[in-house]
């Protein structure tokens, strides 16, 4: 009989940072969805009272659950120790406004019947939204008592910020893509990877025996979220507190560069690496290279271990408005606010995207048909060059540089992988790209 823990953890992959759509050829149907109306935090009442009620608390052993997840990725630092990315004393940068009622647009859905974009974001339980054309907000909508000013828990959108640090720092010549990861961090001998090259890392090609099977306590998800902290400990663990003592346990399994394996542990090493090369924690160099010079409103924040490691894969809490910044200076080729914050080189390399053949390693393409990773993006191949950063239960940053269009997307799905609605999202993205280019 399956352990009431199991049953708990089957709740809890949202924490697990796991590739958007990894389950489109292994999971059976999606199940039955709660009508999104149902379960609106102001709905569900959660959290709320001096003290909240014992049947709406929300705490480590059910935050990860549905609905109380809707809650959760609005207040995780309320549950989990974090570092603050301070965004500074400047004036935030401007974000002009030129509303355009695209709510109303209408499209049709992956099965042929007509929705518009507010439907959409209905059905696919949306808590922000922000999209911006030639740098102006065009759309903006927030529910579920998300606010502006709220950070979101972004889940592996955090991998795509490690990327970019990571492939700014191989440009400037401080990283050697090709050099073995243990030349910058030799505790990872005798592990998966003592002979990857760094290369490896950043696209995720190398081999490492990390599965991610719910259903078995003994697979290397449950040791990744137990090291980290980000779910409890049963009695008697005696395994590793933190990740870089967790990273030193995994074992090679496969052939290093065969292909495309979506690893959160990857991106874990390679934000290693970046804070090995540059002597700074992660958080930090968020703070300095990118939310003070983008002019960032808020604050951001990044769940930590307990050695104030923070998860490069799955921690970052941000704001939709802040993340729009982000996108409007990938589109404008690393450029905003005043500051080249990341070089044109960097931002032309993660567009043109990665090996197409190994992208379709282990059947992978299904999932997300035409697309293939560079530095820990997601490049699409469409015919308007977009790619993005993507988080399970519906996190996205888009970029479409054609039409010079970014959104960003926050949702809290019941469903955590991508493959129950990337046709739709596909879709959509399609729909508010030919509506701004027709302006």
């Amino acid at each position: 009989m399956a352990s009431p823990f199991v049953g708990r953890f089957r709740h809890a992959v949202a924490l697990c940072a796991l590739l958007p759509g990894w389950a489109a050829a292994q999971a059976p149907a999606a199940p039955a969805l709660p009508p999104p109306a149902s379960v609106r935090l102001e709905q569900l009442g959660l959290m709320q009272g001096f003290p909240p009620a014992p049947g709406k608390r929300v705490d480590v052993s059910n935050g990860y659950r549905y609905p109380q997840l809707r809650w959760v990725v609005q207040h995780l630092r309320e549950l989990q120790p974090t570092h603050n990315i301070r965004r500074g004393s400047s004036t935030p940068s401007a974000l002009p406004e030129a509303s355009l009622p695209l709510g109303a647009l209408r499209f049709d859905d992956d099965k042929g019947e007509a929705i518009t974009i507010d439907q959409w974001l209905e059905r696919t339980y949306t808590d922000a939204i922000v999209v911006l054309h030639k740098g102006r907000v065009v759309f903006e909508r927030y529910d579920n008592q998300m606010q502006p000013s709220t950070p979101h828990l972004l889940f592996s959108i955090t991998k795509s910020f490690t990327g970019l640090m990571a492939a700014q720092l191989a440009h400037e010549g401080r990283i050697d893509a090709q050099a073995l990861v243990t030349q910058y961090v030799p505790e990872l001998q005798g592990s998966a990877w003592d002979d990857m090259t760094v290369r490896q890392v950043m696209d995720m090609t190398g081999a490492v025996r990390f599965r991610e099977d719910y259903a078995d306590p003994q697979s290397e998800i449950f040791a990744y979220s137990w090291a980290s902290g980000m779910l409890p400990r049963p009695p008697g663990y005696a395994g590793p507190t933190n990740v870089y003592d967790f990273l030193k346990t995994l074992l090679k399994e496969g052939t290093h560069g065969e292909g495309f394996v979506y690893r959160t542990v990857h991106s874990e090493v390679l934000g290693w690496i970046v804070s090995r090369v540059t002597g700074r924690r992660w958080s930090d160099l968020m703070s300095e290279n990118l939310w003070q010079k983008l002019g960032m409103q808020e604050d951001a924040y990044v769940m930590v271990d307990s050695t104030g490691t923070p998860l490069q894969g799955a921690g970052l809490n941000a704001t939709a408005r802040d993340l729009a910044r982000v996108g409007e200076m990938l589109r404008l080729g690393g450029r905003f606010n005043g500051h080249q914050i990341f070089d044109q080189a960097v931002i032309d390399d993660i567009a043109r995207g990665g090996d197409r053949a190994q992208f379709r390693f282990r059947g992978i393409q299904a999932a997300r048909p035409g697309y293939s990773y560079r530095n820990q993006w997601w490049v699409l191949h469409n015919a308007d060059g977009a790619y993005e950063a993507a988080g399970i239960h519906g996190q996205f940053i888009h970029v479409n540089p054609a039409a010079q269009m970014v959104v960003v997307k926050l949702s809290s799905h019941p469903v955590a992988g991508a493959a129950f609605t990337h046709a739709l999202t596909l879709r959509a993205w399609a729909a508010l790209a030919d509506a701004v280019r027709e302006r």
